[in-house]
């Protein structure tokens, strides 16, 4: 059943659902005929006191996430379905630059997973899908872990 996705966010959490989340989005893309854009934020708060290269660091982490979803990654740039496929890789504090990146993109679909945190955490750090779900201007798909 295709609906009116032209371009479907993938919200990357370094996670073990990662590769599940982006090969959901890829499916949803390809039958859709729309481009993707894959988006990862590097929470900066831990090292705003430090003297780390921050863009030395996304670089590493761009690559790191390319290796990890290298197959997925193929499989979308080889699908005649989907017109384009990008990854990016920002610092900043995880709700606001993700909110920058989605002005930036966008998109009319979000495909991002659920971490599954314990209720104390929960409280403490909240929950990105919960905050994308609630601030979203389009649909947002939460994948389950299983």
């Amino acid at each position: 059943m295709s609906t009116d996705y032209k371009l479907v966010f993938v919200a990357l959490d370094g996670g073990d659902t990662q590769d599940m989340v982006a090969k959901k989005a890829v499916r949803i893309a390809s039958n859709n005929q729309a481009s993707i854009v894959m988006g990862h934020v590097v929470d900066a708060v831990p090292t705003e006191a430090t003297s780390y290269d921050l863009r030395n660091i996304c670089d590493q982490v761009h690559l790191r996430i390319q290796d990890e979803l290298a197959e997925t990654i193929k499989e979308a740039e080889d699908d005649p379905n989907i017109p384009s496929i990008d990854l990016r890789v920002d610092m900043g504090t995880i709700q606001e630059t993700l909110g920058l990146m989605l002005e930036d993109v966008k998109p009319d679909l979000i495909v991002c997973g659920e971490r599954g945190l314990s209720k104390i955490r929960y409280a403490f750090v909240g929950s990105v899908s919960t905050h994308l779900i609630r601030t979203a201007d389009c649909d947002v798909l939460v994948v389950k872990q299983h």
